[in-house]
């Protein structure tokens, strides 16, 4: 796979955000045409030269050694998500790269089961393209705002991009945009042969200046855990932490629950919605009988 263009950028944007005083390099002043590290001063901390560190910056990592890799994760110093990253456009520059097995598209039944167990807490699971493939009640009752454009399925990238209602369940709209692309870069560099991702990047490029903008900072994350903020028309603010797991039996997919932390407003919010969720199921039901 050609990837070069890819490669380019990310070194490119690691190299740029990383000063001479952060690297412990001497800074003798004067003017500089580059912002963050030169190419020579990334080879002198990654101890190679100048014309390989230019040569692998061009795009050539097909080939290139874990040892060099390690070399200029550390010299750039690389998060754990931008290490893995860069390991893997690595191999997807190698000649023998091969399309990534294909994640499951649908969750087993006892996979639906296990969410709407949890009926304490809001989860749902996704593939690495953000396509929400099953939730549990209280998760739909949650994400009631994107799922009021199509009930019937849940894009979060299309959702946060595209439509104007994600400002309303977001409070750091920022935050949780950022969050998207990220996650979207990290999964395109660890399966970029996934038509369907390229094509969802290729449409919210075309359609969304503030994607194209945070496409090309090239950051990528981990999306394990932490907190976030929602705020949801019916019961308020809710801070909530996030625990986001990858099911071994599903390739490729992510089951994700919120909760709050007990004696916070957070926690009184999701029994006022779990309530919210029950009144709203009930006159549902009542429609449509």
């Amino acid at each position: 796979m050609d990837n070069r263009h890819e490669i380019r950028e990310f070194l490119a944007t690691r190299r740029a955000k990383l000063t001479p005083d952060q690297a412990g390099l001497p800074d003798f002043g004067g003017t500089r045409r580059v912002p963050g590290l030169r190419r020579e001063e990334v080879a002198l901390l990654a101890g190679v030269s100048v014309e390989y560190y230019t040569k692998l910056e061009r795009g050539s990592l097909g080939g290139v050694s874990e040892s060099v890799l390690e070399s200029l994760a550390r010299a750039l110093q690389l998060n754990e998500a931008e290490r893995e990253h860069l390991h893997n456009l690595a191999r997807a520059a190698s000649p023998s790269a091969r399309p990534r097995r294909k994640a499951s598209e649908s969750v087993t039944p006892s996979i639906q089961r296990l969410l709407d167990s949890m009926a304490g807490v809001p989860a749902f699971v996704r593939n690495g393209r953000l396509d929400v493939l099953a939730i549990n009640s209280l998760g739909r009752a949650l994400y009631s705002e994107a799922y009021a454009r199509n009930p019937n399925h849940v894009n979060l990238a299309r959702f946060n991009f595209l439509d104007p209602r994600s400002h309303i369940l977001y409070p750091d709209w920022e935050k949780a945009a950022s969050t998207a692309v990220a996650i979207l870069h990290t999964e395109a560099g660890r399966d970029p042969f996934n038509k369907s991702l390229t094509e969802l990047i290729g449409e919210l490029s075309t359609r969304s200046e503030d994607f194209r903008a945070r496409w090309a900072q090239r950051n990528v994350r981990l999306h394990r855990g932490g907190y976030k903020d929602f705020h949801h028309p019916a019961v308020g603010d809710l801070h909530l932490a996030f625990d986001a797991l990858e099911l071994p039996n599903a390739p490729g997919l992510t089951l994700t629950a919120y909760s709050a932390d007990p004696g916070t407003p957070s926690e009184d919010g999701l029994r006022l919605l779990a309530s919210w969720a029950a009144t709203e199921m009930t006159t549902t039901s009542k429609e449509n009988a």
